[in-house]
C-alpha cells in the first residue's frame, strides 16, 4: 500500500488482522499498536465495537515498525 512503512524484518510479515480500534475519530489511516486490539474473527471485532466508547471494528495490516521506533497498523477497512 502506498504510504505505508515496510514491516519490520525482526516482528516477521505484516498480516491482514481483524481488529478493534480505540479512536476518537475515524479519519485516521494508521494506529498505534496500544490503541489495537486484534481479533480472532470480524464477528468478535464486530461484538466488541462500541462507537459511544470510541472502539470501532475494523480490518487491519500490520504491525509495522515506524521511524520513530514504534510499532503500527494500518487501516484496510471499517466494519459496519
Amino acid at each position: 500500500m502506498r504510504g505505508m512503512v515496510p514491516p519490520d524484518p525482526e516482528s516477521g510479515p505484516s498480516h491482514l488482522e481483524y481488529a478493534v480500534i480505540y479512536v476518537p475519530k475515524r479519519s485516521r489511516n494508521r494506529f498505534p499498536a496500544s490503541c489495537v486490539d486484534i481479533k480472532d474473527s470480524a464477528a468478535d471485532a464486530l461484538d466488541e465495537a462500541d462507537p459511544e466508547k470510541k472502539l470501532f471494528a475494523a480490518r487491519v495490516s500490520g504491525p509495522s515498525k515506524s521511524s520513530e521506533g514504534q510499532y503500527i497498523y494500518y487501516l484496510v477497512e471499517w466494519l459496519e
